[in-house]
């Protein structure tokens, strides 16, 4: 009785709704169990998943869409934790910096956006423009361009001469001394500066370089490029605001500082130790590990004047040690949050990371679940995103091959849904 009943309450709610979406699904990931269902239906009314049925339900309207999916893997839409949605990095990105205005820099987001949305990646955490990216975000939000769902950090915080300083390596006279609002502190009256500009100016959370870069025109990779009193001075504003913070980081003192100071995700973390992932644990912060970038800038760095000079040694010292270093955290229990620095890579392949991911020792499923329900908690969308449930968005993807047996065939997503809207088929 109670099933007849919770049918007719199904059917009631599809025939109000109007048109309604029914993806009929050979294989379905359950992300939050970890396990591969078979012969399902998710109807999808509006935005919203309204139901997941066993076997394949007949639509009941002429209006409604029946999507065969039947020989397809189908999951949620994948999550991002490490973007770079205004670049795509070149020879001449650099040169960029002076010549692009913010409207070239807007149209090519554009393009960007809708790759990484085509890829697979329905919400991605952008860390780090020129604030170029709030704009981005708000036009995707709006539906005026095609995109993931973005969280932005806006403009990175840095130190003078730190990695996330853009007026190193640049002429005299060019922004010479940047201050808060422009991404560079020195002490924690700055630092609690430039997290409320960052508020101010519409950022979702707050991105800090707390070590040296590879890409950077300085000469360190990874010293420590700030104290623990202005981490902590940064961590405790953005919680006032109610945002998370993310922190670059190679070398390992500044990932200690990082971590002690309360920042929640650790981007690459390339010369971890054993202690520090033990910090890691003890503090609840996670390892975005960026496995792809590594590879890309190792090979990068091998082409003749791809890079300025300085950058060439850090990036083929870094390159080969990211993934060696995530296989160790993974084994020694440390949190690891998917994502990629897409951006220093090209747009759309993001996809790899997965494969990479697995080659260090991380078992399929928890490679996927990494990049859904882990990420959808960190962004505080976890009854939203992140699931194919009913009551959550639709954000829905398809893969010819079951992921938890072949990996790689998360490099070519074959259907995209996001909001309810179909954007690949």
């Amino acid at each position: 009785m109670k099933k007849i009943l919770q049918l007719a309450i199904f059917l009631l709610t599809i025939s109000v709704t109007g048109q309604n979406t029914y993806l009929h699904c050979g294989k379905l990931i359950d992300t939050k169990n970890g396990t591969v269902l078979t012969e399902k239906t998710v109807v999808v009314s509006g935005h919203k998943i309204i139901a997941v049925e066993n076997g394949y339900i007949a639509a009941e309207s002429s209006n409604d869409v029946v999507i065969d999916l039947k020989t397809k893997t189908v999951m949620p839409g994948l999550i991002d934790m490490h973007v770079h949605i205004e670049q795509e990095f070149g020879p001449k990105t650099r040169l960029e910096r002076y010549i692009l205005n913010e409207s070239d820099i807007a149209f090519n987001s554009v393009a960007y956006s809708k790759e990484t949305l085509l890829s697979g990646f329905t919400t991605v955490r952008d860390l780090g423009g020129t604030g170029v990216n709030i704009s981005v975000r708000n036009a995707i939000n709006r539906g005026k361009i095609d995109g993931p769902r973005i969280y932005t950090a806006g403009k990175i915080i840095s130190s003078t001469g730190g990695h996330g300083d853009f007026t190193n390596g640049a002429k005299k006279g060019l922004l010479e001394d940047p201050g808060p609002e422009d991404g560079v502190v020195n002490s924690t009256d700055d630092a609690k500066k430039a997290v409320r500009q960052r508020y101010k100016n519409g950022a979702d959370l707050i991105k800090i370089t707390a070590t040296g870069g590879v890409l950077s025109v300085a000469k360190s990779g990874d010293n420590p490029q700030f104290t623990i009193e202005e981490v902590k001075a940064i961590c405790d504003a953005a919680k006032d605001y109610g945002m998370h913070v993310a922190a670059h980081a190679h070398g390992d003192e500044g990932m200690q500082r990082a971590i002690l100071g309360g920042v929640k995700t650790i981007e690459h973390g390339t010369y971890m130790s054993d202690e520090t992932m033990e910090l890691m644990k003890k503090h609840d912060a996670y390892l975005v590990p960026t496995i792809t970038a590594g590879k890309e800038v190792e090979e990068k760095a091998k082409v003749k004047g791809f890079y300025p000079d300085i950058v060439v040694p850090k990036a083929l010292a870094v390159g080969p040690q990211i993934q060696g270093t995530f296989g160790r955290a993974y084994k020694k229990g440390v949190n690891i949050a998917f994502g990629t620095d897409a951006g220093v890579f090209k747009h759309g392949n993001s996809g790899k990371e997965f494969g990479y991911m697995v080659e260090a020792g991380m078992p399929e499923i928890e490679a996927i679940q990494s990049a859904t329900v882990t990420n959808a908690m960190l962004l505080n969308m976890k009854d939203e995103i992140g699931q194919i449930k009913e009551g959550f968005i639709a954000d829905i993807i398809a893969v010819n091959d079951d992921p938890t047996k072949n990996i790689s065939t998360l490099e070519n997503v074959v259907f995209v849904m996001k909001d309810g809207n179909v954007y690949k088929n």
